[in-house]
């Protein structure tokens, strides 16, 4: 192991390199493996700025999920019901496909917090057009402009996700990472849980206004990680290396060609997709079983709350040891998970028609998802250096969106023939495929 000793605070005062300290499981803040003697001087300060911005980011993802949140939407404004199968492919796909662009852009920054910035505003101003939707929104027309604001929405997500984990390998070092997405999992979970009970308490009123609420709420998390972006102290970068989206294409190609690592990555990751698409499955099952009030969703949203407590600070110390074995455990709980959701129809009627045992599938395959997703987000950081990372992810990213989008709409069309429940056994096969795939990856952390 490699280290770099700076014996300066710099900015940071000895408070919060204590608290640092103690969050991170670390004796000494100064020991810094692949960033610089002045990021490491700034590391602990960054830490906390990290922190806050991704628990407003996490808070508004939850409050306006594609999985749970826009479907209720869609329905309360009489969207058509073809529009709620476009939610999911539409919020990860457009987040996905523009990235190789985007990396080409961000190589030419030397400071690359403001593409951060500039992502986040862009999420709240999509997320205050839904919260208008919700109250003015109505049939046909006012899905087709939740599905437009949601495009755009989805595109800032794009521009903050390859910033953010670019911005994050410049300024915190290894087997730290991962301990910072985990906290801040646990810390959106926890308000998640709140809104959860607050939606419960609420019970069979009118909904509109309480989505209205939860979307604006959401602009308001954006608007706090883009303020805390801006904050960020990062030092100048290369910006050797940028290029145009096709250059980007090419060397993304030649990267899979060179690099068989990050090939068994991405083939992995295809694979851990199916945690994602099971979750709206999952919910559209006990919704069409137990009701579409608003209590259901606060069920839902509680359940996933608890999940994001539970799974985050575990599965990001895990990660920091071996996020090879983070993917594969999470995607052999996935699989599980599918399993046991799909066996909730053969359930007596009284149980059947509960949104509770929906719900405590949902919370458990909420947590492997969450596993997953942090397992993978780790792999990609610690398996890039500082010269190649925004174009690992990005492409990474952008094979992955043309993924969704294509399986999307394959399983849409299978959910259509075979019913919720049939496609959630199939997404079980491909969540143990995922886990023999990941387990046969190299480890990166070592």
């Amino acid at each position: 192991m490699t280290a770099r000793n700076s014996s300066t605070r710099g900015g940071d005062n000895d408070s919060l390199t204590r608290l640092f300290e103690s969050v991170t499981g670390d004796d000494d803040s100064r020991m810094c493996r692949d960033i610089s003697d002045a990021a490491c001087r700034e590391q602990p300060g960054n830490f906390f700025r990290h922190l806050v911005a991704a628990l407003g980011n996490k808070l508004a993802d939850e409050l306006s999920n594609a999985r749970l949140i826009l479907p209720w939407l869609m329905g309360a404004i009489g969207a058509p019901v073809w529009m709620v199968g476009l939610l999911v492919p539409i919020r990860e796909a457009g987040a996905l496909l523009p990235q190789l662009l985007i990396a080409g852009y961000i190589r030419l920054r030397e400071i690359r917090k403001w593409v951060w910035v500039a992502g986040g505003v862009a999420q709240a101003v999509g997320a205050v057009l839904l919260g208008l939707l919700a109250l003015f929104g109505h049939g046909s027309w006012g899905g087709a402009l939740v599905l437009i604001a949601l495009t755009g929405l989805s595109l800032g997500r794009g521009l903050s996700s390859v910033a953010t984990k670019d911005v994050m390998g410049k300024t915190i070092a290894k087997q730290r990472r991962g301990t910072l997405m985990g906290w801040s999992a646990s810390a959106a979970g926890a308000l998640t849980l709140l809104v959860g009970i607050g939606l419960m308490l609420m019970g069979d009123r009118p909904g509109t206004w309480a989505l209205a609420v939860l979307l604006f709420a959401a602009a308001l998390g954006w608007a706090l990680n883009a303020l805390c972006a801006a904050a960020i102290r990062e030092a100048p970068g290369a910006t050797e290396g940028g290029a145009n989206a096709w250059d980007s294409v090419k060397q993304g190609v030649s990267l899979l060609r060179r690099d068989r690592r990050f090939l068994h990555f991405n083939l992995s990751r295809a694979l851990l997709l199916s945690s994602a698409l099971a979750l709206p499955y999952l919910a559209l099952l006990g919704q069409q079983n137990s009701g579409t009030d608003l209590a259901s969703l606060g069920i839902l949203v509680l359940t996933s709350g608890v999940a994001g407590m539970i799974g985050g600070p575990i599965w990001g110390r895990l990660a920091d040891r071996s996020s090879r074995r983070v993917m594969r455990n999470a995607a052999i709980g996935a699989a599980l998970c599918c399993v046991a959701g799909a066996a909730c129809v053969l359930l007596p009627e009284a149980a059947r028609t509960s949104v509770w045992p929906y719900a405590v599938v949902y919370g458990l395959l909420m947590i492997a998802h969450a596993g997953i997703r942090l397992g993978r987000k780790t792999y990609v950081v610690d398996l890039s250096d500082s010269d190649t990372r925004a174009l690992y992810v990005a492409f990474s990213n952008t094979f992955t969106g043309v993924l969704m989008l294509i399986v999307g709409l394959l399983l849409g069309v299978l959910a259509q023939w075979l019913g919720s429940a049939p496609l959630l056994l199939l997404l079980a096969l491909l969540a143990l495929a995922a886990a023999g795939s990941a387990h046969a990856l190299a480890e990166v952390e070592a």
